[in-house]
């Protein structure tokens, strides 16, 4: 496909940690070879967006549009790309790799020491258009609409991953009932799992959503579950949370720290972790995820819960996610 010429086009872009997106019109190059061009259909706005704006991310590249749950419609292709225009297409948080380091070259790329993430170093999906590197974008499944099929693009894929790494558990503890954990409550119980919804104290509509879910439990992140549990991912960015899974975790059990960034862990007695339980860490994600949790979306009854926001109310958006006054997943709709 022929690249097209310099365009305008809007986005939310961040200029200063701690401060608000800022609505800006901006000038999109052609792609160039190995990337695609995409019109934004639609956005997820991730708990990783709220990391970044609030400065819990080191580092990032400012100014930046944020956004890495994205579904998009191609609109041109550089050199070596194949796809048709009007393609629909996902992006996810992992954006490029080197492709030659020790991580690559064994299949832990979302470990690569060069990796570049969507809406941290390259600008995101915060955008009515987005360039992207065409390695790391994959065909969506066409039984979900586009607001739908965001989440999937971060929220379902780190999920995935948390889940694959909690093994075949069959009571499975989830803390923070949140856009990932309502994705991956659904396909746990599709799987035949037990699952056991913690939620902030006193978060009673959260909690009677997970039992909407199929979690045969939902209490409190400072209660006991009824049973011991085989596994339990944590998606809150909470330290404190991790002496509570572990006392609540059989002997041998695993414990998984599902998001990008955790306040600091308490110190905890030895006899928490001790009996071989386990405790690790899920960072970023890997093109064989993306492709296998696609593949499983599309035939599992995984329903994503969205609440849908104009591009321009992205900030609304992100304080809403900030003071847990979301069911499910924002979405961003640009245009």
């Amino acid at each position: 496909m022929s690249t097209i010429a310099v365009h305008q086009s809007e986005c939310m872009r961040l200029h200063r940690v701690g401060g608000p997106l800022a609505a800006e019109r901006r000038d999109l190059p052609a792609p160039q070879a190995g990337q695609a061009l995409l019109r934004v259909r639609a956005c997820g706005v991730c708990r990783t967006d709220l990391h970044l704006v609030d400065g819990e991310l080191p580092e990032p590249r400012l100014p930046i549009v944020p956004g890495h749950e994205i579904v998009g419609e191609v609109v041109a292709c550089g050199s070596g790309v194949h796809w048709s225009a009007g393609a629909r297409v996902g992006v996810p948080w992992l954006g490029h790799t080197c492709g030659r380091c020790r991580f690559c070259t064994s299949g832990q790329e979302n470990l690569c020491d060069a990796a570049l993430f969507t809406g941290y170093q390259l600008d995101g999906g915060y955008a009515e258009h987005v360039l992207a590197d065409a390695r790391y974008c994959f065909e969506l499944p066409h039984e979900l609409d586009d607001a739908h099929a965001a989440p999937l693009l971060c929220a379902g894929l780190i999920g995935y991953r948390s889940l694959r790494m909690a093994g075949d558990a069959e009571r499975l503890g989830i803390y923070g009932f949140g856009a990932a954990a309502h994705i991956i409550a659904q396909v746990a119980r599709w799987r035949g799992q037990e699952v056991y919804a913690f939620t902030r104290p006193g978060d009673a509509p959260a909690q009677r959503f997970a039992l909407e879910l199929g979690a045969r439990w939902a209490g409190d992140s400072d209660r006991m579950p009824p049973e011991p549990l085989d596994a339990a991912i944590i998606f809150a960015p909470v330290g404190a949370l991790v002496p509570l899974a572990l006392k609540a975790l059989r002997k041998g059990g695993v414990l998984v720290c599902g998001g990008i960034h955790m306040s600091d862990i308490p110190a905890m007695p030895y006899n928490l972790l001790w009996g071989e339980r386990v405790v690790r860490s899920v960072a970023n994600l890997t093109r064989r995820d993306a492709i296998e949790f696609l593949d499983l979306a599309a035939r599992a009854p995984v329903r994503t819960h969205v609440e849908t926001f104009a591009l321009a109310d992205a900030n609304e958006a992100l304080e809403r996610l900030r003071a847990g006054r979301l069911t499910g997943a924002a979405v961003l709709l640009p245009g």
